[in-house]
């Protein structure tokens, strides 16, 4: 392959751009910037026996290319941070599950709102809203401690009383009046028109979240303090106490940050060190604003085994600060990173502003820095202790059902329903003894008989077996006896999951059901092997459970929609796709309705009156 490919290479441009390797599968395997696209890529083509495993891989798997030229390196430097965050290669140094890292947004409407959103939902019914012409929405993040997050939301509204419903506002009253929160001076409720909460005033508020979620807090301290002062002079006292209110609690908020007092000036910092622990590695980050401990965020990374301390660093701040909107004047680090002025041009060219890329080598600063490896070098100790424990239990199956390594990802499946009616099945997924939600699945039973698990099991494992692009399990687990094992292992033949091995794990008492093993086994209380066998298979019960709640919920959203006349089956799946579930529906107002395709004002208050009298 790689000889194929010295034609091609001999072609490329002796320029700056940027390459994209592939595979077989013409998917992007590695993403890179070059200052020259001819000599940079044809070293991935020399036969290196003495190269790191990592390279030698890449070598095993490149196929084809593609490049992109540029006028200069910095605009390759930028193009390759935008390939790397859509494509996400492999053979790049990736932040571990960067798509489930939590964001803060503060949308563009009329009147803003604050969201938590995760990259993997852009797009998604929960990320959609109808952005306001010429404003822009403000991201704050990415955080790695989702309950901080919501525990800063929780915090937010408290303090500042922006709007919580996503209804849209176009600045004129709506049909209903305010809800309870701002009953509970909650919410300024702009629900009830410009004349009432202007644009501008509520916009105002919005900033001072901002300046929060920025930790400007002296600089929010006195913007508070001068608008009390404002509203007493021209006696407006109520919103003098107001205000007054507000800055109390801020001033409690921002006394307990941690005071970093090791560092003479309050310069804003962000304090970045890298750790190792074996073939583990990680970013350890402390934000400080005002001279102050705002947060720290924890990132293992992906990629990095093979790879000097220098790129990883630098791959590390292409990727997060790619991502980051809130650039501080300056950046210590660990480790200096490769091509430091390429990188100090381009994160100028972000912030709008010099910033100073620098790896301390004394002083209290160094100290910081050090503090930080400390941190992340914990973390990653704790991390590889719980991967042994996990270790443990896996190896003690894998030897069980005479398996050649690890079983890596188990999946489990389980069958939920109503006295036989909304039957649903569900899929959960392991992988090294971990929950991976991002790939849980549930699947509604068309074609069982009404009540029958054993069919109902047998036609959602056929469905899933055909799924390629799912990825193949080392295991699957099913909730119950010796007829659900029976009934798995029968769907499974002549797919492409034959030969997959697969157990049962039967409740009152616990009994793991063997295929080919007539009785079942009985394990200790204490026995981590039965431990995580029962996490697994309380987990998917927990979720068919779930997913069949949902399923029945959306039936009688069904049933009520079908009373009302103009709602066919294509207005019915416009509602459920337009909110994404039936309590979404229930909870609408008239406006929200009319918001959805096909559905004018008098249909929507027909439906708005008949859900509020059933």
């Amino acid at each position: 392959m790689l000889e194929g490919l010295k034609d091609k290479v001999s072609r490329l441009p002796d320029q700056p751009g940027v390459y994209l390797l592939k595979d077989e599968e013409d998917r992007v395997i590695y993403v890179g910037k070059a200052l020259s696209l001819r000599q940079r890529v044809r070293s991935y083509l020399v036969d290196n026996l003495s190269g790191s495993p990592r390279l030698r891989s890449l070598q095993a798997r490149l196929v084809d290319l593609d490049y992109v030229v540029t006028d200069t390196e910095v605009e390759a430097l930028i193009l390759e941070c935008s390939l790397i965050k859509e494509y996400r290669p492999r053979f790049n140094v990736n932040l571990k599950d960067d798509k489930d890292y939590p964001y803060l947004v503060l949308t563009a409407d009329l009147y803003p709102r604050l969201e938590l959103l995760r990259l993997s939902q852009r797009g998604s019914r929960r990320g959609r809203y109808r952005p306001v012409p010429g404003k822009e929405e403000h991201r704050f993040g990415p955080y790695t401690d989702v309950r901080a997050v919501r525990e800063t939301m929780r915090l937010l509204g408290a303090i500042f009383p922006l709007r919580r419903c996503r209804q849209p506002l176009n600045g004129s009253p709506a049909a209903e009046r305010p809800c309870l929160n701002y009953q509970m001076k909650r919410c300024l409720a702009p629900c009830r028109g410009q004349d009432a909460v202007s644009p501008d005033d509520y916009g105002r508020m919005v900033n001072q979240v901002a300046l929060f979620l920025q930790g400007r807090y002296s600089e929010l301290e006195g913007k508070l303090k001068q608008q009390m002062e404002e509203a007493a002079l021209e006696q407006r006292f109520e919103a003098a106490a107001v205000l007054r209110d507000r800055l109390l609690s801020l001033q409690r908020v921002a006394g307990q940050q941690q005071k970093m007092l090791t560092i003479k000036n309050s310069i804003d910092r962000d304090i970045i060190a890298l750790a190792r622990y074996g073939r583990r590695a990680a970013v350890h980050l402390f934000r400080i604003r005002d001279g102050k401990l705002l947060r720290q965020d924890y990132f293992p990374l992906s990629g990095a085994e093979d790879i000097e301390n220098d790129e990883v660093m630098a791959s590390f701040l292409k990727t997060y600060y790619n991502r980051e909107e809130d650039l501080p004047p300056e950046l210590a680090v660990s480790d200096q990173p490769a091509d430091t002025e390429l990188l100090s041009q381009w994160l100028k060219g972000k912030a709008g502003r010099k910033v100073n890329l620098r790896a301390p080598k004394r002083g209290a600063l160094k100290k910081m820095v050090e503090l930080a490896g400390r941190n992340c070098l914990l973390r990653l100790q704790e991390e590889e202790q719980r991967r042994r424990k996990t270790e443990e239990p896996l190896g003690e199956l894998s030897r069980l059902l005479g398996l050649e390594a690890l079983p890596d990802r188990i999946e489990g499946y389980d069958i939920s329903h109503l006295r036989g009616d909304e039957t649903v099945g569900a899929m959960v997924v392991f992988l090294e003894g971990e929950p991976h939600h991002a790939e849980y699945r549930t699947f509604n039973v068309k074609l069982a008989p009404s009540g029958d698990d054993y069919a109902a099991l047998h036609e959602v494992l056929e469905r899933r077996a055909y799924r390629d692009s799912w990825g193949r399990p080392d295991l699957i687990l099913i909730d119950g006896g010796r007829g659900q094992l029976n009934s798995a292992f029968e769907a499974l033949l002549g797919t492409p999951l034959e030969g997959v091995p697969v157990i049962a794990l039967a409740k009152n008492p616990d009994q793991l059901f063997l295929t080919g093993v007539a009785e079942p086994m009985r394990l200790a209380a204490n026995n981590s092997l039965l431990q995580l066998l029962q996490r697994i298979r309380d987990e998917v019960h927990r979720f068919a459970v779930s997913g069949h709640r949902r399923r029945r919920s959306r039936s009688s959203i069904h049933s009520l929609l079908e009373d009302i006349p103009g709602i066919g089956s294509a207005r019915r799946t416009a509602l459920l796709k337009h909110f994404g579930s039936a309590e979404n529906i229930m909870k609408a107002t008239v406006d929200e309705l009319e918001a959805v395709p096909s559905i004018n004002q008098s249909l929507a208050t027909s439906i708005y009156r008949h859900l509020r009298d059933h």
